[in-house]
């Protein structure tokens, strides 16, 4: 690889690990974030949603660390609450059309600048968001546009782990990984 290459990627790495120690807010969609993106219906009609445990666990991690927790959807489903209920995570907007002034809104809510934010989107929808944020990520199965958008892109997949890559290097960057793993390792 040319040294011109490795210096590029070095410089990326760096950018990434500074955007995410400074995060203080890390909000996620839901459909193709925390879940695989299908949309599943019941014969009474209501959406049946699938999360990942080793995402849920992260994000518990993650809350437990410092580092505030958000849900920022555009559809609006009882298993999303239902799951923010179990995990703990107080703040959940869904039903939202207008994903950037809903994330501007809980920023100035909650005292906590832009900058210090950081969100997991993965379709178009989202972009308005990811281009504020000071950490801007995406699943894999992410679309073309938003993954050229945001400064990391999971290797785990939707629904089954990439939720909980982002909130294991939040961890790492901001120095809380070793401890919230430590009671697990003693």
């Amino acid at each position: 690889m040319p040294a011109e290459s490795s210096d590029a990627l070095a410089r990326a790495k760096r950018d990434v690990l500074e955007r995410a120690r400074r995060v203080r807010l890390m909000l996620f969609d839901v459909d193709g974030v925390l879940t695989d993106g299908k949309l599943w219906y019941g014969p009474a009609g209501e959406a049946l949603k699938a999360f990942g445990a080793l995402d849920g666990h992260g994000i518990k991690l993650l809350m437990q660390s410092g580092v505030a927790v958000a849900l920022l959807s555009g559809r609006t489903s009882a298993a999303v609450a239902l799951r923010a209920q179990e995990l703990g995570i107080p703040h959940v907007l869904q039903g939202i059309d207008d994903k950037r002034a809903a994330f501007e809104a809980l920023c100035a809510r909650l005292g906590i600048p832009e900058g210090e934010t950081g969100f997991m989107g993965d379709e178009l929808v989202d972009l308005p968001v990811l281009r504020r944020c000071g950490f801007a990520c995406a699943p894999r199965e992410a679309h073309e546009l938003v993954r050229k958008q945001v400064q990391y892109v999971a290797q785990a997949p939707a629904g089954a782990g990439a939720a909980r890559e982002i909130c294991d290097l939040l961890m790492r960057a901001q120095g809380t990984l070793d401890a919230a793993l430590a009671r697990y390792l003693a």
